[in-house]
């Protein structure tokens, strides 16, 4: 059954986010069921049938008969809105044209300069350090010390 869903979601161009999102699933149920790991729930299968009614529900359950019920075709299907295609899923209905806010009106800004005040900072001397002792540590669990 996995192998169906996964054509479902090619023939519909969904990636298994959107498709669980469709469902309204997590998605986690349907990574699990596109790697094998789980079969597909009773709950996923009706959520599947109902949300695509043109679905045929034999061959979704046992790979029998058609993909799609008789009448249905597939060709005339419109593409889901998305970033790209933001056309609308029933386009025989009239779309209204929605007003847009007004944008903000945005005041410029005044540069104005004000001047950097300058200050001297004593730097502190650090004490002169000198290297005291290497240990060298070696695979063999040995190590060296070196001394000055």
């Amino acid at each position: 059954m996995k192998d169906r869903i996964q054509r479902i979601m090619d023939r519909e161009e969904l990636t298994p986010a959107r498709f669980a999102d469709r469902l309204q699933i997590n998605r986690a149920i349907i990574s699990h069921i596109l790697n094998g790991r789980n079969n597909p729930s009773l709950d996923v299968v009706t959520r599947i049938l109902n949300e695509m009614d043109y679905i045929e529900p034999e061959w979704l359950l046992s790979g029998k008969g058609n993909m799609y019920k008789t009448g249905y075709d597939d060709s005339s299907s419109l593409p889901a809105p998305d970033l790209f295609n933001q056309e609308a899923i029933n386009a025989d209905e009239p779309s209204e044209v929605s007003e847009k806010p007004h944008a903000a009106e945005v005041k410029p800004h005044e540069n104005t300069l004000q001047s950097a005040e300058i200050k001297h900072v004593a730097t502190q001397s650090k004490p002169h350090k000198e290297i005291a002792q290497i240990i060298v540590y070696y695979t063999d669990n040995t190590f060296e010390t070196f001394r000055r």
